[in-house]
């Protein structure tokens, strides 16, 4: 004899009901991954930055992101970073954390100016660094502690070997090869 609660009837329904929650499960979650795709290219409008070589030059066009700021990936070392164009910084300046993963020694120490006062800083040098078409070699660069964020800022010393113009929302970036 079956029991009223392990009926056929009754097992179609709480397999349908698992069903249903699997299914609005996966809903969500592909919810949470085309959101977070939208939001990361809020964040990072240049996750592949439009780069062209045109005669002899290597140029690249960066789109400001919801912020006002030029974010945008590219490579330290062969190794993929973000980039925050800061025209603040003298040069490139390194989260500990990143340069860790990015195998950079730090050398000797010394103090910076920032925006929230003084910080330390170890000079290291950057074999290359790339940004679309662009691609600096034996960069001098600054590893700082206590610096937030994933971010390596780009600083003046980048800035300074190539010609940038700004338009509406967008910085052209070119380097003569």
């Amino acid at each position: 004899m079956t029991s009223p609660n392990h009926s056929p009837e009754h097992n179609h329904r709480r397999v349908g009901r698992f069903m249903g929650f699997i299914a609005w499960g996966m809903g969500l979650f592909l919810l949470y991954l085309f959101f977070q795709d939208q939001i990361q290219q809020q964040i990072n409008p240049n996750q592949q930055p439009m780069s062209r070589q045109t005669g002899k030059m290597n140029e690249v066009v960066l789109k400001q992101n919801r912020a006002g700021h030029y974010v945008m990936s590219g490579f330290i070392d062969g190794t993929p970073v973000i980039f925050l164009l800061d025209t603040g910084a003298t040069d490139v300046a390194i989260p500990e954390s990143v340069a860790r993963d990015l195998g950079l020694k730090p050398g000797y120490k010394y103090h910076v100016e920032t925006a929230n006062g003084t910080a330390t800083a170890y000079q290291t040098e950057i074999q290359s660094l790339k940004i679309g078409t662009i691609k600096l070699t034996r960069m001098p660069a600054a590893i700082v502690p206590n610096m937030s964020g994933s971010e390596v800022l780009l600083g003046m010393s980048v800035l300074k070997q190539l010609e940038f113009t700004q338009r509406g929302n967008e910085l052209i970036l070119r380097q003569l090869r």
